[in-house]
């Protein structure tokens, strides 16, 4: 069951039709040629706070307030490709808690690097007070902390992948969410939002 605190867990992501979020390799550049002129305003005024801090600072977003999140979390799968690109703290604007148990020291102080249980410490944060949770993936993070996501919303590209890292990894144990919203682009990317329910 959910957890009874305050701040609620959203898995913030983006998916191809046949629910990949990356690449064999865990990277996402196959999605680029949906980022349109229609979307990705859209996606910025809605969600600034998933920028990479970088591209806050191109877009003068610097001193914006955070409005929805103000903690991400990720595997170690989703912050490996920015950890090789040179972004040792790509959201530095916000709490950033990386799983790991292969990792050890984090490359950063901004970064917090933890071999703890998931579900234990997502709870925990739950009850502390603050904005939302943002989980950022990967596909195996997102499988252990299924029990506690309260919210999707899913960027689904149309785009057809074939194989790649999966929105879940987890066993068969049925999860209920509905439909709170949708935004339908002309690019044909639609973005879903759903509510976990008790069913």
């Amino acid at each position: 069951m959910n957890g009874s605190g305050l701040r609620k867990l959203s898995y913030y992501v983006g998916a191809s039709l046949d629910g990949f979020i990356a690449a064999p390799d865990d990277t996402f550049a196959f999605f680029d040629p949906c980022l349109t002129e229609e979307y990705v305003p859209w996606m910025v005024g809605e969600y600034p706070d998933t920028l990479p801090t970088a591209a806050r600072a191109a877009l003068g977003l610097s001193e914006a307030p955070l409005s929805r999140f103000d903690t991400v979390l990720m595997g170690r799968g989703s912050y490996e490709p920015g950890l090789a690109a040179g972004w040792t703290s790509p959201f530095g604007h916000l709490r950033q808690i990386v799983f790991s148990r292969s990792l050890g020291t984090s490359p950063d102080p901004a970064v917090e690097v933890t071999a703890e249980d998931p579900l234990a410490l997502v709870r925990r944060l739950k009850q502390e007070e603050g904005l939302g949770i943002w989980l950022c993936g990967g596909g195996d993070l997102a499988g252990q902390l299924l029990p506690e996501i309260d919210e999707l919303i899913v960027k689904q590209y149309p785009i057809v992948a074939g194989e790649g890292v999966p929105m879940f990894r987890a066993g068969f144990e049925p999860h209920y969410f509905r439909l709170t919203d949708s935004r339908v682009f002309d690019s044909g990317t639609v973005v879903l939002t759903y509510a976990r329910t008790s069913g």
